[in-house]
């Protein structure tokens, strides 16, 4: 069995200790972090390390974005794909080398607070970087999983609230209807809610701005793992790490883990 896991870190060189934590209590074979927000030269690799990650694909840049995908088991980089089309460090693809499988860890931008394209470039260009993953998928030739955070809540049960959120960046119907899209490009297949069935509660990022998060519970699912209709039935579980956001200094989003028998 192979345990992969995907987290929205939020600044690893801040959060360290709290990787080492989980990595600890859970031990995944497989680590995709996003928004590392750190160039790969100021990677915390010493640390990765000595926790038994000895295979490493970093693409980041200074204060900003970023994603990381570190592994105890042997992988080779084989992608860095700029669907921002401005440079920005939002994905970067492995294939782990005795398995056969390729691993996509990709950071969706958040595309602003207002939706509309003229109002906010910020959403326009949100929806063009899913409008490029979409032409990707159409040419996948291998068993793929893309794991990170997509920035979006597709399903009304992923939300606190589906009908005030209808109009909130990340639940809209239009943001909804380009990720509906990019899954049909490839068939893939939501492991997240394969595991964990619509309509039952399952978010995996809740705001700073609530003071207590656990009481008002106003979650949202933006992170996820998907895979390749032919990889999909060798997922045999899928965990949702809540407890991680209690953690002193801890991300707004928490890890999630998908284990495949390959």
């Amino acid at each position: 069995m192979i345990k992969i896991a995907s987290w929205n870190i939020n600044s690893v060189r801040l959060r360290m200790p709290q990787v080492e934590r989980f990595v600890e209590s859970h031990a995944p074979d497989v680590l995709c972090l996003q928004e590392i927000k750190t160039v790969e030269e100021l990677f915390p690799h010493e640390a990765f390390e000595q926790l038994g990650y000895v295979h490493r694909a970093v693409h980041g840049q200074k204060g900003y974005h970023g994603v990381a995908t570190v592994s105890r088991i042997p992988m080779a980089e084989v992608s860095r794909h700029d669907w921002q089309d401005n440079g920005e460090a939002r994905h970067v693809g492995v294939e782990l080398t005795d398995h056969g499988m390729v691993l996509e860890n990709v950071y969706v931008p958040a595309g602003g607070d207002v939706p509309d394209r003229e109002a906010n470039p910020k959403f326009g260009q949100k929806l063009d970087f899913i409008g490029r993953m979409t032409r990707w998928a159409k040419n996948i030739d291998k068993p793929t999983l893309i794991v990170g955070d997509f920035n979006i809540a597709p399903l009304e049960s992923d939300v606190w609230n589906h009908k005030q959120l209808l109009k909130v960046v990340s639940h809209t119907p239009i943001e909804v209807e380009s990720l509906a899209r990019f899954r049909d490009a490839h068939g893939w297949v939501d492991l997240g809610r394969e595991h964990i069935r619509a309509p039952e509660r399952y978010y995996s990022w809740w705001s700073y701005r609530a003071k207590d998060w656990r009481a008002g519970d106003r979650g949202r699912r933006l992170d996820h793992m998907w895979a390749s209709p032919a990889l999909a039935p060798q997922a045999k579980g899928h965990e949702v790490f809540e407890d991680t956001r209690d953690w002193e200094q801890c991300s707004d989003h928490v890890p999630i883990i998908t284990e495949f028998e390959l």
